[in-house]
């Protein structure tokens, strides 16, 4: 049942997440994200701060030990979240979860092609290149249903806008897996999820806090019942969420979590039709089941015991696959 422990976490994630995107998308409209960044980073810090404190506080020297993998996993978890956000903010939630979540296993095989090795090299099999390329054709697919006005969303975006939220997802997509990865490589070397979760969040506090002092706009809050509702919203549905899929992360190989969080969108396409902002696109619809099954497929391929050979990628061929 163990072997199950770690998918299940994921799969945890991937049905929360589903509540959290449809409902900020909705909050964004009138709440300054950053708020919502500080809320849910500052709890999460300080929440497992305290629990790593009092259950295992020689991972905080661990960690000093890992300075370099600790600044950039928050570099990059920074960039993702406030990316992430802001196209929140303004497109539809399952194609900003899509895009996000698809740029997982491409941008693991571009550190590959690249010899960027962050976790353990692996294999890929033919197969799975085959279903990267559909995934990669669908994530295009998607970009010309945001700006052609098909995607489902009530309101019109304008041109720079959706082009700036969907390079944004590219950026949020691509920075979370290296995060993920790297987070992977600090568990390998004896760092709990619990440190890992106090820590990596520091760089995007800083910035939402910085972000707060100097944003002259109302923040959207105007009374204390509702903020402390917010950091209740965002502790049940970032903070904690976050940590289950941390501790999924560490028992789940970085491409098999991927894979798992592919069946995100669909959720989410469900739940964000009772959002009124929201209409049912079958655009978006196809898009996202094509995409699933692409993500899906890779992972059969990869687990298919009976294909006679899989294509090594080595350091002589220039290239490596983190470990899944």
């Amino acid at each position: 049942m163990l072997r199950f422990f770690g998918p299940g976490m994921v799969i945890v994630f991937c049905l929360s997440q589903a509540f959290r995107d449809v409902y900020f998308a909705h909050a964004f409209q009138g709440i300054d994200f950053f708020l919502v960044i500080l809320l849910a980073f500052s709890i999460s810090a300080v929440l497992f701060g305290v629990v790593t404190a009092i259950r295992c506080p020689v991972e905080f020297a661990r960690m000093r030990s890992e300075l370099p993998a600790l600044i950039w996993m928050n570099v990059t978890t920074a960039l993702a979240w406030i990316s992430y956000f802001y196209a929140l903010k303004h497109l539809q939630p399952s194609i900003v979860n899509t895009l996000h979540s698809g740029m997982g296993p491409l941008t693991v095989i571009m550190l590959a092609l690249l010899g960027l090795n962050i976790t353990k090299p692996s294999a890929v099999r033919f197969g799975e290149y085959v279903c990267y390329a559909g995934l990669a054709l669908v994530l295009a697919g998607m970009w010309w249903i945001v700006l052609s006005g098909r995607s489902g969303l009530a309101a019109t975006v304008s041109l720079p806008v959706g082009l700036a939220g969907l390079a944004l997802l590219m950026l949020s997509g691509a920075s979370i897996t290296i995060s993920h990865l790297i987070s992977k490589r600090l568990n390998d070397r004896g760092i709990g999820a619990e440190a890992i979760s106090a820590t990596r969040y520091v760089l995007i506090i800083v910035i939402a806090a910085c972000a707060g002092l100097f944003n002259t706009q109302p923040s959207g809050i105007a009374t204390t019942g509702e903020l402390i509702f917010l950091a209740l919203a965002t502790t049940a549905l970032i903070a904690l969420p976050l940590y289950a899929l941390q501790v999924g992360v560490a028992h789940t190989s970085p491409l098999t979590a991927h894979v798992i969080r592919a069946l995100g969108p669909v959720f989410i396409f469900g739940l964000e039709l009772l959002d009124g902002r929201v209409n049912y696109s079958a655009y978006t619809l196809l898009a996202i089941i094509a995409y699933s099954i692409f993500v899906i497929a890779s992972n059969l391929v990869h687990g298919w015991k009976s294909e006679p050979r899989a294509t090594p990628i080595t350091p002589y061929a220039g290239s490596a696959v983190a470990s899944r």
